[in-house]
């Protein structure tokens, strides 16, 4: 199968005015084939979100292209071009609890979509949220309750109904279970698990959880301070590391099954990730790296194939 999306030097910068402006994702390369589930990790103010906002045309794009099944999606999007997206790209948004209108009740919110974009009966909308609440493990009778009456759990399956119900091809997931507990973290990945087989659907999935994001993703991609850094195979990435960064941010995110953490040196992040507005030259990691050379304080490192590796890599100690 052929890439189902495909960034090209993808950039988002923000202006703060006094020629000063926030490098929030800078000619970031990255493209997903069908069906496959890409797990996009890396600290808060990394640019993870911005990256898959600006994927969707949520934010216009500074510079760089997107090319979803062959088309070149436009630098801003207008209205119509929402209108045309809408059944094919949708989110899933990290706050379940803020991305859900409290005025409208549940029935109201995951069939608001297919009213927009769908010439469908009453009926049929009814039908289909119904449907779709079954899938998501929730009940029929759901329909005329309102978000606040319902958990956080509750609340990120009805966001997964509301964004799946108009059978999308790609779905970004913007951290859908930092805010839940444990297991309902499992649960919920469990379930985009398995409306992935059933729908086949393709997964940009953005979290903090590495060891969540290994078990979910079939690829890995590491970004720092809006670039890239590392990209390859989930658990290749996850069990041997090449980038520094990746080593370190692993090493700091304890993972939750004890046999597969042996041998396994435990690390923490050294420092403060530098301000996006004020990017240091060279290695954007060089000021917290514990493996810093010369050269990495002023040459900026390429993403680059690793030898005999199915691996990208931005990083002097690789070749």
């Amino acid at each position: 199968m052929g890439d189902l999306i495909e960034a090209r030097e993808l950039t988002r910068f923000f202006d703060l005015g006094g020629n000063q402006r926030v490098h929030a994702v800078d000619k970031v390369s990255l493209s997903i084939g069908e069906r496959e589930i890409v797990g996009l990790v890396g600290e808060s103010g990394s640019g993870k979100s911005t990256f898959g906002k600006t994927l969707l045309g949520l934010h216009n794009k500074t510079d760089g292209e997107v090319i979803f099944r062959g088309e070149t999606l436009p630098q801003k999007y207008r209205p119509a071009d929402f209108q045309k997206l809408a059944t094919k790209m949708q989110m899933i948004f990290q706050d379940p609890y803020s991305s859900l209108n409290p005025r409208m009740t549940v029935g109201e919110i995951i069939g608001e979509g297919l009213r927009l974009h769908f010439s469908l009966s009453p009926s049929d909308v009814k039908d289909q949220v119904v449907d779709w609440l079954e899938k998501v493990g929730l009940q029929a009778d759901h329909m005329s309750r309102y978000p606040h009456e319902f958990s956080g759990g509750q609340r990120q399956r009805i966001g997964i109904a509301r964004a799946l119900i108009l059978e999308p091809e790609f779905v970004v997931c913007d951290e859908p279970i930092s805010a839940l507990d444990v297991s309902v973290q499992a649960q919920v990945i469990n379930l985009l698990g398995e409306l992935k087989q059933t729908m086949g659907l393709t997964l940009l999935f953005i979290a903090h959880d590495l060891s969540m994001v290994r078990y979910v993703s079939d690829r890995m991609a590491v970004m720092y301070l809006g670039s890239l850094v590392e990209l390859g195979k989930a658990d290749e990435v996850y069990f041997n590391p090449k980038h520094p960064y990746t080593e370190v941010l692993i090493g700091s995110n304890p993972e939750p099954d004890p046999n597969l953490e042996k041998g396994r040196a435990s690390t923490s992040i050294q420092g403060e990730i530098p301000s996006p507005v004020n990017v240091p030259s060279g290695c954007r990691f060089a000021n917290r790296c514990p493996k810093v050379l010369d050269v990495c304080r002023g040459k900026t490192p390429e993403l680059i194939p690793v030898k005999d590796e199915d691996r990208l890599v931005a990083c002097h100690l690789v070749s």
